[in-house]
């Protein structure tokens, strides 16, 4: 169990007839308290969903009972209509659960610019009321309502010593950049804490997991990553032990993604230390992680450290080229300004490839998650829309 591994939830992943193909396309998850807190973190892309802007809205008195997600259309770029159409969805759920639309969060995935066929949605909120449970199949079927390009469900769960656990399904394979949080992911934990704690607690996990994890640069106009707190174990966890178990299941999560990612035959791990900041690391690794030319080399096991120069020379934090090293699966190829050892020394025919940027001018340091850039890649989202 994950979604519903922590006490306090139920789960269902239905089929609602929103996707023409008749997979699971409607998921609902629900807190049975008793407690109802909740956090949330979302894109800043300025374009954003519907569903971002009604659960960004609700999110502020940071209490829920419910998320409801749909896959099969993202409900974004849809206008006024868009917004009264997931305002009818959370209406929809607070019916069902006797609960108001104010507790009812909404997320949509799918391809921007069309509406969502309503009668299908409302319908399914129906059979995934129906169909609530705490069961392991319960929770898989929840994990996969919301899968797109997706070839499996994530999921993740950890439980603490203390008698607490975190839980939690997300989604995504494409349009992967985050900017706070990317694609969508719903965490549960039956710890006791309060809205303010657990706020902190998901901003400080997404930070380092979520917000690392960068396949092709594209930001989503959906991302949305909610944490429900159930405090059905009785157990308060601090601050820092709350942190620490949503950072591994999103990390896990974060994986999960990576690995599934559209075309990807990479999974990078670009970590740069030695900088002056913490955002100059970030901003390094993500234009590392963000070039074509690199993730193509990447892609074609080529330990083109070369290009790897060339992209970090170009990003505008504090770097001296005297100072910079990169290492490539254990191998420095370059050092002082010159190369350090012959390129081929460096193998990368295995999928995993750690890249070890070295800026020598500072003592900060952050990891960025990426993959290569495939034909796959390539092909899949030339041909997404039809």
């Amino acid at each position: 169990m994950t979604v519903t591994g922590p006490q306090g939830f139920r789960a269902a992943g239905v089929a609602a007839g929103i996707k023409a193909s008749g997979a699971l396309d409607l998921t609902l998850v629900v807190n049975d308290g008793p407690l109802d807190v909740a956090a949330g973190v979302f894109t800043r892309n300025v374009i954003k969903a519907a569903p971002v802007l009604w659960s960004r809205e609700v999110l502020k008195q940071q209490r829920l009972k419910a998320v409801v997600l749909n896959s099969g259309g993202a409900n974004a770029a849809t206008g006024p209509g868009g917004f009264q159409d997931t305002h009818a969805t959370a209406e929809k759920v607070a019916e069902v659960l006797q609960a108001g639309a104010i507790e009812v969060a909404v997320c949509s995935t799918g391809l921007i610019g069309e509406r969502l066929p309503m009668d299908a949605v409302l319908s399914g909120v129906d059979t995934a009321f129906k169909a609530l449970d705490a069961s392991a199949e319960a929770s898989l079927n929840a994990a996969t309502g919301v899968m797109t390009t997706d070839t499996k469900p994530k999921q993740a769960f950890a439980k603490h010593d203390g008698g607490w656990s975190v839980g939690g399904f997300a989604k995504g394979a494409g349009m992967l950049a985050p900017n706070l949080a990317t694609m969508l992911s719903v965490l549960t934990t039956d710890a006791v804490v309060d809205k303010e704690t657990l706020d902190r607690a998901l901003r400080a996990a997404t930070r380092v997991t979520f917000d690392r994890l960068d396949v092709d640069g594209g930001t989503s106009t959906n991302d949305t990553v909610l944490v429900l707190a159930s405090g059905a174990s009785g157990v308060e966890p601090t601050e820092l032990e709350l942190t620490e178990l949503l950072t591994k299941v999103s990390l896990d999560l974060v994986l999960q993604l990576r690995a599934d990612s559209e075309g990807a035959t990479k999974d990078v791990n670009i970590t740069v230390q030695g900088a002056d900041s913490e955002t100059d690391a970030i901003a390094v690794a993500r234009t590392i992680a963000e070039d074509n030319l690199v993730k193509t080399a990447l892609f074609g096991s080529d330990p083109n450290w070369g290009r790897i120069a060339m992209a970090l020379g170009r990003v505008p934090a504090r770097i001296d080229p005297e100072t910079v090293s990169i290492t490539i699966n254990g191998v420095t190829l370059f050092a002082q300004g010159m190369p350090a050892a012959d390129r081929t020394a460096a193998d990368l025919t295995a999928r995993a490839i750690e890249i070890v940027v070295d800026l020598g001018v500072g003592t900060e340091a952050a990891t960025v998650y990426t993959t290569d850039l495939s034909h796959g890649y390539v092909e899949e989202n030339s041909a997404y829309s039809s």
